[in-house]
């Protein structure tokens, strides 16, 4: 019985060294893969990607010099892709932070929320969505009216927008067919009525736009206006030189007095009618540096690259003046 007994006590003295060596080996393996997981991000230091809708890359570009300067031991690396593809990243959180030129819609607050995340928006800047001619067309001047009915494909040929006008039928290009251009396009501009006109067509980038356009005199271009600003000009006040950025007027008819181009005056003061909100949109529930790379966005230093890039800062304590000039 003696013998029985410390045979027992031996097996279940082994039992227990056998469970506990297994138990230490499951959870040194649980922490290793933890560890491998795990983001060790903070607001100033790690590394991220934000994906940002293709319109927005140059001032995109502008800030992470400054902010990666700032700020040495973060690494923010740019995706630049288009809005829809954008979002739904952004859904499956396989990225944290993007840029658009929309709010989250409620549908995607709610099913954000369902899921114990929470969705944070800071509105950054505002652009223009622009328009833009070969310089060929002298007809540069367009009215809101006119805009819609190209768009919707009631207008087909230059000759019904100005009449006289010999360059033939209207040639309409985007930077991409899920991009924020398209979308603000059909939200903003159609209320909602989809683009369904055989010559409007989309290509992938604002530049293959500028580069279409460019070569081709009846076509029309639809970007972002911080795309055309002129990196020579340091005042803001030109657009490239080898396209033509057109005047929109809100008026029945368009001409150079009534109408107006996505210059930073006029994103303020209203005169231009397509303006943009851009948005650094933020689900990150560890609060790391997704979450500090939107603050700078719109922190104090963010803002003023805005402004020196042509577009018009959300947090930008702007005023401006009428000057008279005398001709004495």
């Amino acid at each position: 019985m003696k013998t029985l007994f410390a045979n027992i006590k031996t097996a279940s003295a082994s039992v227990v060294t056998v469970l506990a060596m297994t138990l230490l080996v499951f959870c040194s393996c649980n922490n290793q893969q933890k560890s491998k997981n795990a983001r060790t991000d903070t607001y100033a230091s790690g590394e991220m990607v934000v994906m940002c809708d293709e319109s927005f890359s140059p001032i995109i570009e502008e800030e992470l010099k400054i902010f990666h300067m700032t700020y040495p031991k973060a690494k923010v690396t740019p995706q630049y892709t288009n809005e829809l593809d954008a979002f739904n990243a952004l859904m499956k959180q396989e990225v944290h932070l993007i840029i658009a030129a929309r709010n989250f819609s409620q549908k995607e607050k709610d099913y954000l929320k369902s899921n114990t995340l929470n969705p944070r928006y800071f509105p950054i800047g505002y652009d223009g969505l622009a328009f833009i001619c070969n310089n060929q067309n002298t007809d540069s001047c367009i009215t809101v009216k006119d805009i819609k009915r190209i768009l919707l494909g009631q207008v087909k040929d230059w000759s019904e927008v100005n009449k006289g006008s010999k360059l033939g039928e209207i040639d309409v290009v985007f930077d991409n067919k899920k991009s924020a251009a398209v979308h603000f396009a059909v939200d903003s501009i159609l209320g909602g009525t989809p683009i369904n006109s055989p010559n409007i067509t989309a290509v992938n980038t604002s530049a293959e736009v500028i580069n279409y356009v460019e070569k081709t005199p009846n076509a029309i271009g639809v970007i972002g206006s911080n795309w055309l600003n002129d990196k020579r000009d340091s005042t803001n006040v030109t657009f490239k030189k080898n396209i033509t950025v057109m005047s929109v007027s809100q008026m029945e008819e368009a001409t150079e007095m009534n109408s107006w181009k996505p210059y930073q005056l006029y994103l303020l003061d209203g005169r231009y009618a397509f303006a943009r909100t851009i948005y650094a949109l933020l689900v990150d529930p560890y609060h790391g540096l997704p979450g500090g790379f939107a603050n700078y966005l719109q922190s104090p230093i963010g803002q003023k690259i805005i402004l020196k890039s042509a577009l018009l800062p959300y947090r930008g304590d702007l005023t401006f003046r009428k000057v008279n000039v005398s001709n004495d």
